[in-house]
Formats: C-alpha cells, sequence, structure tokens
C-alpha cells in the first residue's frame, strides 16, 4: 500500500506489505522491516532492528497523535486511494447518532452537557480501560440530545453513551 506522511509539515512517501516475516515499510525509498503489534486498543508494540518500541496512536481533529517514549507527533496519513480528508469531512453523518463506547471500561469523565452544541470530532465523553484514557468523540456536528450514561459507570463495548441530533 502507497501512502503519504506528513510529519512536522513534510510529505514523505511511504510504502507498506505484510508477509509471514513481519511489515516491510520504505520510508523515502529506505527499506526498514518491523514487527508491530496492537498491544491495546491505540498502543502498539513494535520492533525495529532489535529496538523495541511503544507507540500511542490517537486520532485527532489535526490527523494522528503519535507518541513514542517523550516525544510527541502530528501526522496526517494521505491515501491517494481515498478522497480528500476536506471532501470526507463534507460527508458527516447525518439524522440521529448514537455515540457508543469503543471497549468495555469505566466512564471517567463527561465532556458535553445534554443539550449542547457539538462539532464533528469533538470529545463527548472519557471513558477508561486497562489504566488507559480514551475520548470518544461525536460523529456528527449537531446537538446532545441525550446522554445515556454518568461518570463512573462501567459501560460494555458498544454500549450507547450519547445521542446526538
Amino acid at each position: 500500500m502507497k501512502l503519504e506522511l506528513e510529519l512536522s509539515g513534510a510529505l514523505r512517501p511511504v510504502e507498506v506489505s505484510r508477509d509471514e516475516k513481519g511489515l516491510h515499510f520504505a520510508v523515502d525509498g529506505r527499506a526498514i522491516d518491523a514487527d508491530a503489534v496492537e498491544v491495546a486498543p491505540g498502543v502498539y508494540s513494535i520492533l525495529i532492528g532489535g529496538s523495541a518500541f511503544e507507540a500511542r496512536v490517537v486520532n485527532t481533529p489535526a490527523g494522528l497523535s503519535v507518541t513514542v517514549g517523550p516525544s510527541e507527533f502530528t501526522v496526517v496519513v494521505r491515501d491517494p486511494r481515498k478522497w480528500s480528508r476536506s471532501l470526507a469531512g463534507a460527508l458527516e453523518a447525518e439524522g440521529h447518532q448514537r455515540v457508543l463506547a469503543p471497549m468495555p471500561g469505566k466512564v471517567v469523565r463527561i465532556l458535553v452537557e445534554s443539550g449542547a452544541t457539538v462539532e464533528a470530532g469533538q470529545g463527548i465523553a472519557v471513558v477508561e480501560a486497562m489504566k488507559m484514557q480514551n475520548e470518544v468523540r461525536s460523529p456528527k456536528s449537531g446537538t446532545v440530545e441525550r446522554l445515556l450514561v454518568r461518570e463512573n459507570q462501567t459501560v460494555s463495548a458498544g454500549e450507547a453513551l450519547a445521542i446526538i441530533a
């Protein structure tokens, strides 16, 4: 798969392939072999040339926030096979949308109130699972019609947290 990554304002061509031996990358034409495993939602254990790394990846409105050790990067992935991000943003969800818990856990914070106006991608609640906090975001711009959970409530994967109208 061919992609372009925007990292610190610079576009970097990347080719990714996988076989039984692991992941193979070519970044700026330079080959890199890696082994990567998602050990928790958004947390990856990566082995490159005998060195191990843990990468935490979170979707943000600006792209992906990637944290490796003490370093944090904002990465925008550009896939030439897909529409541009600006066109995709114009096609947000329509009608009433349920905001769902991505995994079982505990609601540690509610970020909006019922009746509040929200933008697509704005945080609605924070769910903690396996000592990681995950911000659950609105799939569309609109109004928070109902909050279906409260702080410190345990939720199941796929359970509705709120309804956005």
